[in-house]
């Protein structure tokens, strides 16, 4: 039993490529690696919820790739065990896509960013909805306290499989809380030789 995000997403087409490419040799370690990454560890669990925004990728039941955009105050994304993820589904554009696709296939890939740390964890699991009528401690776990919205439903992600990204090609971006984190020490000096 081998790294688990490399059971899911090195297909034999992945594989090929990376022989062809001369990498497969870095990446066969993962196959008899002891590590599953498939259980999130205090290091996932502090990334996750400090994120306010990750992208969702969903396939349609004809076979097309969709991508969104999922945002909120920062803990928005809940890890509610060392194998389930979980947040409130607060009504945006009323389009459905991901709602649509995941009710028809309901296997899901995250990718969470910290761009000023260049930092990236993907993540593969599979939904399941929960709504308020049926589940209503759990949808109040994953509600964000003072977040004023409307939740439709609640998702829940058992994660099959997660591995972190190299830094390469991140472009460093700040969120104007990091910015005035960083600045604050200049204001603070400026004040004082006014």
């Amino acid at each position: 039993m081998g790294n688990a995000f490399a059971e899911i997403a090195f297909t034999q087409g992945v594989r090929e490529l990376q022989i062809q490419a001369g990498s497969r040799e870095r990446y066969a370690a993962m196959d008899q690696s002891a590590n599953r990454r498939d259980k999130l560890t205090e290091r996932e669990t502090t990334f996750i919820e400090s994120r306010d925004h990750f992208f969702q990728a969903s396939v349609s039941e004809t076979g097309w790739p969709y991508v969104q955009h999922r945002g909120g105050p920062a803990g928005f994304l809940k890890v509610l065990d060392e194998r389930t993820l979980g947040f409130a589904d607060y009504r945006g554009n009323v389009q459905y896509v991901s709602v649509g696709n995941l009710s028809h296939d309901n296997r899901v890939a995250l990718i969470l960013m910290d761009y000023a740390n260049q930092r990236r964890l993907k993540l593969l699991g599979r939904v399941r909805f929960i709504d308020r009528d049926t589940e209503p401690d759990l949808i109040e776990r994953l509600v964000t306290p003072g977040y004023k919205a409307i939740v439709e439903r609640g998702f829940i992600i058992s994660v099959e499989a997660f591995d972190w990204n190299c830094p390469q090609h991140i472009t460093p971006r700040f969120t104007l809380a990091e910015i005035d984190e960083m600045t604050a020490p200049l204001r603070a000096q400026l004040r004082r030789n006014e």
